[in-house]
Order: structure tokens, then C-alpha cells, then sequence
């Protein structure tokens, strides 16, 4: 058997989710490989006729997204459980061709041949997406939409890591990792006037982060002095951002959605039995809650 690959990838569900859509948005929240917990809450969700027709995503919450919206269910979780370990997909390889720890050109040129979108799905304008990332110049979070942008490159500015990738330039501004500026894209939600929100956590509720100045920053981001003063205040408006959204979901103005146990994996972390596991706990987490959406949903 091989070790690189889940060896429960048969069991994965797969098919189409339905056309009929449900009113409201969904904010994905970003995490690496943490994502698959929320895989497998979208996977859950399709499958149960929930299709929001607003979704927000930051980071592997953006990638997350894309098989959401296209409608395919086990899109994203096969494709993760399937290349984690090739190099192409996060690795050297993709350090070589795209600078960065995920290999965007690899998933878009070679993966979707074998793996293939639903591009008229994902393209249908009566679903909004859009995608986070951090702006290098002004420190700010911005928002890229669907319809308004390139979204393959603006899927990847979202999910580009700090530290060990280079920036994505998007019309001559350099971008990286939306969670760089907020982890949470609960912003765009909130802009957008939705009257329904849906919120997934990647974490456990309890996890709270070091509101510690990150060191390392200053020496290779000292020419993006915005950028700068952004990320050292990043986990501190994370702490407040998780206390506020607690509040909302107790006061029934929101529903969150959050890993039942607590989360061992690593954002870089290689162990497919632990991913795989990670994605069922989402699955299994979001069929529990079911019958709470759709009474949150119903109000």
C-alpha cells in the first residue's frame, strides 16, 4: 500500500450536489492542511442540499471554496488525500515553479486533467465567491470576487504562505496569504449585508493564539512597512475576531461550525491517516449539527 496516499480514499463520497440553493453566505476560514476539516463539512453540506449562494474563503478556505461552489462533492478532499506528497503539488517541486510550498501551476495545468471542475457551475453568476488575501503595500485584507477578477491567481495570492513564498502580484501589487491580515473573512460576510452566516472554524472553539510580535517578519518583509505593523496585530484581532463571533453564534445571529475534539494537525503536517481523519471529523461534526442549521436557517 502506499503510505503517501490516504488509504481510504475509495470511501470519500463523491457526485453532484443539487441545484437548488440556500440563501446566505458560508466564511471559510484558512488553516494548510486544517482544511480538510472543512472538505469534509462542505462535502456533508452538498450532500444534504446546502448550497449557499455566498461563500468566502481565506487561504486553504479559498481552495476549499472552489469545489463548493462547482458543486462536486469529494472534489477537493480527493485531490488532497491523493497528492500530498507529490512534490508537484507541495514540495520542491512547487517551490521551482511557483515559489511557494503549494504548486498552484501543477493543480491548475496537470491535477484538473485527472480531476476536472465543473467550470459552467463554478462560473453561474447566481453564486458569489470571493477570496481573501493580504495586501503587501497597505497591510489590508482585500477581497477578490468572482467574476471581477482572475480567480485562479487570486486563489493562489490567498493561499500563499508567508515566509517561504513569494509574493503573488495582482495587477503590479504583491499579495500573500489572506490570513497574513485577517484569518477569519468574516469582514466580506458583514460587507456584503448577509442576513444569514454561516462560520467554519478550523480549530476548536477554545484555541486562542500567541498575540506575540512575530520576529522572523521584520527581516523579510522590512520593505512593507504596513504589511508589517499588520501581521504583528494579526493574532490579536484573531482572539477578538473568535470571542466576537462566539457571541453572535450564542445570540442566534450567526451559526458556527468548529472541530468537535481538539486538532493535532500541523499546517504542513503529512500524515494521511490523521488528514483523512480530520476530514471525517468535519463530516461527521456537520451531520451532527444538521438539524441546528436548519433551524438557524429556518428563522
Amino acid at each position: 500500500m502506499n503510505r503517501k496516499i490516504y488509504k481510504d480514499l475509495d470511501q470519500l463520497p463523491s457526485g453532484t450536489a443539487g441545484d437548488a440553493l440556500t440563501e446566505g453566505c458560508i466564511v471559510l476560514e484558512g488553516g494548510g492542511w486544517k482544511g480538510l476539516y472543512t472538505l469534509g463539512v462542505l462535502d456533508c453540506m452538498m450532500q444534504n442540499d446546502i448550497n449557499f449562494t455566498s461563500v468566502c474563503g481565506c487561504s486553504a478556505g479559498a481552495l476549499s471554496a472552489i469545489g463548493y461552489v462547482s458543486g462536486q462533492i469529494g472534489w477537493g478532499a480527493r485531490i488532497d488525500l491523493t497528492y500530498r506528497h507529490d512534490p508537484n503539488y507541495c514540495g520542491i517541486g512547487a517551490m521551482k515553479t511557483d515559489g511557494g510550498i503549494t504548486g498552484f501551476t501543477y493543480l491548475f495545468r496537470t491535477i484538473l486533467k485527472s480531476h476536472p471542475l465543473d467550470k459552467k457551475r463554478l462560473a453561474d453568476p447566481s453564486r458569489r465567491l470571493a477570496v481573501s488575501a493580504a495586501n503587501l503595500l497597505t497591510g489590508e485584507v482585500e477581497y477578490f470576487e468572482k467574476g471581477k477578477c482572475n480567480l485562479s491567481k487570486a486563489v493562489q495570492a490567498s493561499a500563499t504562505v508567508p515566509y517561504i513564498s513569494k509574493p503573488v502580484m495582482i495587477n503590479g501589487i504583491p499579495y500573500l496569504d489572506g490570513g497574513c491580515a485577517e484569518k477569519i473573512p468574516f469582514g466580506w460576510a458583514e460587507q456584503s449585508g448577509e442576513r444569514k452566516i454561516v462560520v467554519v472554524r478550523t480549530r476548536e472553539l477554545s484555541y486562542r493564539r500567541d498575540p506575540g510580535k512575530p520576529g522572523i517578519a521584520h527581516l523579510m518583509y522590512r520593505n512593507y512597512p504596513k504589511f508589517l505593523q499588520s501581521m504583528e496585530k494579526v493574532n490579536e484581532r484573531f482572539n477578538a475576531a473568535v470571542e466576537m463571533l462566539e457571541r453572535k453564534a450564542s445570540a442566534g445571529e450567526i451559526f458556527l461550525i468548529a472541530p468537535s475534539q481538539p486538532v493535532t494537525v500541523t499546517r504542513f503536517d503529512g500524515d494521511m491517516d490523521k488528514l483523512g481523519a480530520l476530514y471525517w471529523l468535519g463530516y461527521e461534526d456537520m451531520q451532527s449539527n444538521l438539524d441546528a442549521l436548519r433551524r438557524y436557517l429556518a428563522q
